[in-house]
């Protein structure tokens, strides 16, 4: 895999950073984007990257991820998003919805119009798209987000639809219980909160699992493409349907 690059949003914390980390390991060099600089220079200098400061929703920020990229690119992962609040529908807040639905989709789609030339130029690009099964599935408390990654997955299967013929690939992974240092707690905005998310729960997911997905889907034969992988932990059967030890 030497020589091979990759770019991961949103490689701040989490999914992203452990999938930066991943991804080095398999000999890619990364190029970490995200909004903190700090952070992201922290990672790169680790695994031997490139840190790039830039919010998906700011295509001035954009284009300069694309620009220091450079003319070929082999994997993007579009794993920027996340998730505000847990209001019934009747009671939401809409410029949280706005909010989601501006870094979940419209981010990935700056992303990725912005660098799917250099992954066709690469003669074997993939795009792999970080969904969630709230991209599949509806829950109660998650209309704003179900919605955003709703449209992010069609999305994702409308681009493998345009991109057929073209020698790049496209995957979503849709992780269900993911207990990261950040996800919960920027939703729910109080710490004890978002604690009680895992309570019971013995054994969540963790970011490491997602990115073992993505470098797994990432050093697969060309010719081979994963449309899509859907990732919960045994004790999670559906969004609501979780077994919580006493």
């Amino acid at each position: 895999m030497t020589n091979k690059t990759a770019v991961v949003t949103g490689a701040s914390s989490g999914i992203g950073a452990a999938t930066a980390r991943a991804l080095a390991a398999e000999g890619f060099h990364v190029f970490c984007a995200a909004r903190r600089s700090d952070r992201i220079e922290t990672l790169a200098h680790e695994i031997g990257g490139t840190a790039v400061t830039c919010d998906v929703t700011d295509q001035a920020q954009v284009d300069a991820l694309a620009a220091t990229v450079g003319d070929s690119l082999d994997l993007l992962v579009n794993n920027a998003g996340g998730a505000l609040g847990i209001a019934p529908v009747v009671d939401s807040d809409p410029d949280q919805w706005r909010q989601m639905y501006e870094i979940n989709v419209i981010g990935t789609l700056n992303v990725t119009k912005a660098l799917t030339p250099a992954l066709i130029a690469s003669g074997a690009g993939t795009i792999i798209n970080t969904g969630s099964i709230a991209g599949h599935v509806a829950y109660e408390g998650g209309g704003g987000y179900t919605a955003a990654k709703h449209a992010l997955a069609v999305m994702t299967e409308t681009l493998r639809l345009e991109l057929n013929g073209q020698p790049v690939r496209v995957t979503e992974i849709a992780p269900g219980m993911v207990q990261t240092e950040e996800f919960s707690l920027v939703r729910l905005g109080d710490q004890a909160e978002a604690d009680a998310v895992y309570q019971g729960v013995s054994e969540p997911l963790v970011a490491e699992d997602i990115a073992d997905a993505i470098t797994w889907v990432a050093t697969r034969p060309h010719h081979v493409n994963i449309d899509l992988i859907i990732i919960k932990p045994l004790a999670q059967a559906a969004p609501h349907k979780i077994h919580r030890e006493s």
